[in-house]
């Protein structure tokens, strides 16, 4: 009686399936990471990670995983900040793949501008542009 009331479809392939959505999310999620690593050196959050061992058998495990900062401070005290989306360095002028951020304590501001720009779908495009195609299923 109350299926009835329902309308029944069949399913979009690729619902809820936005990649530009997931990469924008993917970055947010590591620029955090980079605020959380400002904030205290030591921070290494917990992952699940399936290991097998040798007799085959999977096993669900709790490691901690690394997270490498993604800046660098030169000689002069100065640090820059390079963003990373995958293993490629986001490039946002032609051959400058670096922010300037000047002196250490402005970094976490610069991340959170970064968090901030990325939300709001500034990023977009580079995201696009440095992301690998998605390869299709030939037969």
């Amino acid at each position: 009686m109350f299926l009835k009331t329902l309308t029944f479809t069949e399913a979009p392939a690729n619902a809820g399936r936005d990649p530009v959505l997931a990469r924008r999310q993917k970055l947010v999620d590591r620029l955090e990471e980079q605020i959380n690593l400002v904030k205290n050196p030591n921070f290494a959050p917990k992952v699940k990670r399936w290991i097998t061992d040798e007799a085959g058998n999977r096993k669900l495990t709790e490691t901690t995983k690394r997270v490498t900062p993604w800046w660098v401070t030169d000689q002069k005290g100065d640090v820059y900040l390079t963003v990373k989306s995958g293993l490629k360095r986001l490039e946002f002028e032609k051959g400058k793949t670096a922010i300037k951020v000047g002196a250490a304590s402005k970094l976490e501001s610069v991340l959170q501008t970064l968090v901030e720009a990325t939300k709001s779908g500034e990023l977009d495009t580079l995201l696009t542009a440095c992301s690998t195609p998605i390869r299709s299923k030939s037969g």
